[in-house]
């Protein structure tokens, strides 16, 4: 895995792979041949940079020493303790009683058991540089789900998905 920064790693990994995924399309469009990128090293091949896209996508799936999926209900092995507040307070509907921040905070963020709601499709900030992963509500770096860690993935699973289909068509 592409690793940046200890706090929300992924942030970087789903951008970096969905920049390479659009980069190599461009690429493969230009009508150059081969399509390839010219680095300071050697020129990179568009198929490259597509692959190193898809391996990255693959470790946010659970291709990564631990086998955790980093997005959230993926697989057999998923966060279930994210840092968020509306995943790790049980809902007005299943509990009836009403809930203040701090009875939210005292009572619901510093248990151990999994979020009573699963956020899926969320990504959250994945495992440090030696590919450890607390799931821990506490902790926030590792656990917390962003936005900007989902979207580039919708980009990255089209383009995946049409390069597949594309490919069975053949």
């Amino acid at each position: 895995m592409l690793f940046v920064r200890q706090w929300n790693n992924m942030q970087y990994v789903t951008n970096a792979a969905f920049l390479l995924t659009v980069y190599s399309r461009y690429l493969t469009s230009a009508g150059q041949e081969p399509p390839v990128l010219q680095c300071p090293d050697g020129p990179v091949h568009a198929d490259k940079l597509r692959s190193l896209a898809r391996a990255q996508t693959d470790y946010v799936l659970g291709a990564n020493p631990a086998g955790v999926s980093y997005l959230v209900g993926y697989g057999t092995r998923f966060p279930r303790r994210m840092h968020h507040r509306g995943a790790s307070i049980v809902s007005h509907r299943g509990d009836g009683r009403f809930i203040g921040c701090m009875q939210g905070y005292g009572n619901w963020f510093l248990r151990r058991g999994a979020n009573p709601n699963v956020v899926v499709g969320a990504i959250v900030g994945g495992p440090d540089h030696l590919d450890r992963f607390r799931d821990r509500r506490d902790n926030y770096m590792q656990t917390e789900a962003c936005t900007y860690n989902t979207a580039p993935m919708v980009g990255i699973f089209a383009h995946l998905h049409g390069e597949t289909a594309i490919t069975k068509k053949s």
